[in-house]
């Protein structure tokens, strides 16, 4: 689901940035704090779109996922990289003196959290920038060629996913300005409680349970828990004259945002964990009619079918799959090779559910009518797209929240008894 492939890495690198521009936009429109950083993280994150798209289009990096390669192209982007960005900095550096940023704040406050995730999410985009960049530089360099993989950002991301995720737990429970931890303390004590409990049992339903993914769904729990008490706490500190329901309508679409936000990273972090520690797969050499079974569940090797496409011919593998005995799906994955390029593709067949997926992958063919076969259970895998469209929902809600809409304000001036009045009119 996911390869530290360069050109994911620079579509990545925005996200990361712009994640932490919103947090700190968010400080800004409410303490008037961190204005230069947010002024700083917007460059950041644009210009890191352009390196993005420098990447991907200008041939600079070997990538399965990489555009046409064009060097013409590529140079006027950088062109437009170095202008754009190189401008921003020097305005930057000018007018930052004009930014400053009249709020206090004590260390036990929410403007110091969100400033911690903000430094743990540009940590994390330095380490993707380095690991996607760094191979280029030293190949450019002359000092031979280098390759950084997967491990090295797993990591490197394990070993900040941890303190981000207790900050971002923290951050909504806190208040503005100064909390008191005494205040704080037994929520927080209830919360981490139940987060280890829930994450060390549902760790422990499997049958060979890790610590890595203890860890992981231990944090997950946290996101959850902490988002849920947040929203206790706000409706119990309303009208108590009004239902729950009335209560939670009351909520501001930015404030769904959040929770949405929140809760859907927090789905996503759990689909990353348990498909990352108890994901199977197996390679096979398998004759039609032979079978094998994975994990509880059999699949059947039943024929191979050779079809015709609009530009393809296709090798057709017709595979059943059992659960305890009874016929779950009927899958095809198909070996192609299309006609133009001779280039031959593969097309697993899937079966999507919302605890697990199952994969059968057709390889090359053997001898003796033999195939090889590649089966995977990847389970929760679909919960890492569920929250990527909570995430998504989150923000559409807090875009549609009115403090956020663009309004032409006009001033209308009316003369009563020969005194100037003004009122504010929203176009």
């Amino acid at each position: 689901w996911w390869f530290w492939d360069p050109v994911e890495n620079a579509s990545f690198m925005p996200w990361l940035v712009g994640t932490a521009l919103m947090h700190s936009l968010a400080v800004t429109e409410k303490r008037k704090a961190f204005k230069s950083w947010t002024v700083l993280l917007a460059i950041a994150t644009f210009s890191l779109s352009l390196l993005g798209t420098f990447l991907v289009r200008s041939g600079v990096i070997v990538s399965v996922h990489s555009f046409a390669s064009d060097p013409a192209r590529g140079l006027f982007i950088l062109g437009i990289l170095v202008l754009l960005t190189g401008f921003s900095l020097v305005l930057y550096t000018l007018r930052a003196q004009q930014l400053k940023s009249p709020g206090r704040y004590q260390l036990f406050s929410r403007e110091v959290l969100l400033m911690g995730n903000n430094v743990f999410l540009c940590a994390a985009t330095l380490v993707v920038l380095l690991g996607t960049l760094l191979p280029l530089v030293h190949k450019e360099l002359g000092l031979g060629s280098i390759s950084i993989g997967a491990p090295f950002f797993n990591q490197m991301f394990t070993l900040l996913i941890v303190p981000f995720v207790l900050f971002l737990g923290l951050g909504p429970l806190t208040r503005w300005k100064h909390q008191p931890a005494s205040q704080v303390q037994k929520t927080l004590l209830i919360a981490f409680g139940l987060s280890v409990s829930a994450g060390v049992l549902i760790n422990f339903t499997y049958d060979a349970p890790t610590y890595m993914a203890a860890l992981g769904l231990v944090l997950s729990a946290w996101i959850l828990i902490t988002t849920t008490l947040e929203v206790v706490q706000r409706v119990s500190a309303m009208d108590t004259s009004l239902s729950a329901f009335e209560r939670l309508r009351k909520l501001t679409p930015s404030h769904w945002g959040m929770i949405l936000g929140h809760l859907g990273f927090a789905v996503t972090l759990i689909g990353i964990t348990l498909v990352s520690n108890y994901e199977v797969e197996r390679d096979v050499r398998m004759m039609p009619g032979e079978s094998v079974t994975l994990s509880g569940y059999e699949f059947a090797f039943r024929k191979v079918e050779q079809r015709t496409g609009p530009n393809y011919t296709a090798d057709v593998g017709i595979f059943d799959v059992y659960e305890s005995g009874d016929k779950l799906v009927h899958l095809e994955p198909e070996k192609r090779l299309y006609l133009v390029q001779r280039m031959p593709m593969t097309e697993a067949g899937i079966y999507s559910t919302i605890f697990r997926d199952l994969f059968i992958a057709m390889g090359e063919p053997l001898d003796d009518g033999a195939w090889a076969i590649r089966v995977y259970i990847k389970p929760f895998v679909t919960w890492i797209w569920a929250g990527a469209v909570i995430m998504a929902i989150g923000g559409i809600c807090s875009m549609s929240d009115k403090r956020y809409r663009m309004a032409k304000v006009a001033k209308v001036r009316t003369a009563v008894g020969g005194v100037a009045t003004g009122e504010e009119v929203e176009a």
